[in-house]
């Protein structure tokens, strides 16, 4: 137990020198075109922190502290492990401490440089691609919406504004020179240092803290039109999405048709095509290609089952054409995937222990975290010739239609 407490007490010291290291570093330069500099110790890789909590739906969950559900880390993200698109059901808040980014959200392409800060709300498909050299550093906040929702207080909703009214053309990045994302900063790093609240007065810290980094982006979006019924549409979308996506998950190797689909949600197929598209950012075809090959790259990864037998129990039924989608999407075939994947990730096990079971909705991600990997780890998505930037930024929506007279797998 002493020794518990000892290495609690290190950990919360070693925590506070890092947010004061950081806000020096914050305070203590007016030059916006320089990033803030972490300690490398106080980093985490945000792929291998947020890839395995992506379930089948594309929903991400963060572990809080139910007490005070509030976290505050600094991520490095690289362009050599991409996490899938995904939504949370809590609201985010990134700094971008160093290098440069787009964040795609939807299929929006926002550009996301020094400086910028980035308010993501709950019901967006979404990641961060870094296009600098080197990778980028993060500062970000997750928080759930019901911190501040269940205080009591009859304008508790008001200070969450910002994130309930994120439509088509919200803004997402605010501008280094509009002065708001320092101040968002140093409001961050304030939280961090009350981590973890484990008191009353903590608690009460950090809410205020809290509430006065929110305080800053109601100003800042106060101009904004858009309205919260924006927020309410969207997850009424999503809610008549979620029979399809347990039907996926359930059926994963089962043959499913956009007509089938839009039944399965009770809509037209025209219209299911236009809500999925506005939803998850991609077109139905393009998703389920990619959600049977992610699940092709776990058992690829994991098991010494023969291509034709994971072809099958993936959903496609011609062998050759598995092949085909799968080298579009991850850049090489079964067997080369099948071969580095284990030499470089595991090199001593078939079936690493951390994998999770495929019914559990996880997908491969995990799996795909070798270095030096190339072509494992970015996300292209299947058409005859994308173009380089659509290659780049997976936001092309085409794929090629099978021969003969199969029908889309």
């Amino acid at each position: 137990m002493a020794r518990s407490r000892t290495s609690t007490g290190l950990n919360h010291r070693a925590r506070k020198g890092d947010v004061a290291a950081a806000r020096r570093l914050s305070n203590g330069s007016l030059d916006l075109s320089h990033g803030i500099h972490l300690p490398r110790r106080s980093c985490k890789d945000h792929f291998e922190l947020v890839e395995p909590g992506i379930n089948a739906e594309g929903v991400h969950v963060w572990p809080f502290d139910p007490a005070c559900p509030v976290d505050v880390l600094f991520i490095t993200v690289d362009d050599r492990h991409r996490v899938r698109m995904n939504r949370h059901g809590y609201f985010e808040v990134l700094y971008l401490c160093s290098g440069s980014a787009n964040c795609h959200i939807q299929d929006r392409l926002l550009p996301f440089n020094e400086g910028d800060l980035a308010i993501i709300g709950s019901t967006l498909y979404h990641r961060i691609e870094c296009q600098s050299s080197s990778p980028l550093t993060i500062a970000a906040m997750f928080f759930e919406p019901d911190i501040i929702r269940c205080d009591g207080a009859s304008d508790s909703a008001e200070y969450l504004t910002p994130f309930l009214l994120q439509d088509a053309d919200f803004p997402h990045i605010v501008p280094a020179e509009t002065g708001i994302p320092r101040q968002v900063l140093d409001m961050m790093l304030r939280i961090r240092a009350e981590l973890p609240a484990s008191n009353s007065r903590s608690r009460l810290a950090l809410k205020t803290y809290l509430k006065m980094l929110l305080i800053h982006l109601v100003n800042q979006y106060a101009q904004y039109a858009g309205t919260v019924e924006t927020f309410q549409r969207q997850q009424q979308a999503l809610d008549r999405l979620r029979p399809l996506f347990r039907h996926l998950g359930e059926n994963c190797g089962s043959p499913i048709q956009v007509g089938q689909a839009a039944r399965i949600c009770g809509m037209s197929e025209s219209h299911f095509m236009s809500v999925f598209k506005r939803v998850t950012g991609l077109s139905f075809v393009t998703y389920i290609n990619h959600y049977r090959i992610e699940h092709a790259q776990a058992l690829l990864a994991r098991t010494d089952q023969s291509m034709a037998d994971i072809s099958q129990q993936v959903g496609f039924c011609d062998q050759s054409y598995f092949g085909m989608i799968f080298r579009r999407i991850v850049g090489m075939t079964p067997v080369t995937y099948r071969r580095r994947i284990r030499t470089t990730v595991f090199p001593d096990q078939a079936q690493p222990d951390h994998m999770p079971p495929l019914c559990s909705g996880a997908l491969a991600g995990q799996v795909l975290s070798a270095r030096g990997t190339p072509g494992a780890c970015g996300i292209h998505l299947a058409g005859s010739s994308p173009d380089p930037m659509a290659r780049r930024t997976g936001t092309d929506d085409r794929s090629p239609a099978p021969s003969g007279n199969r029908p889309w797998r």
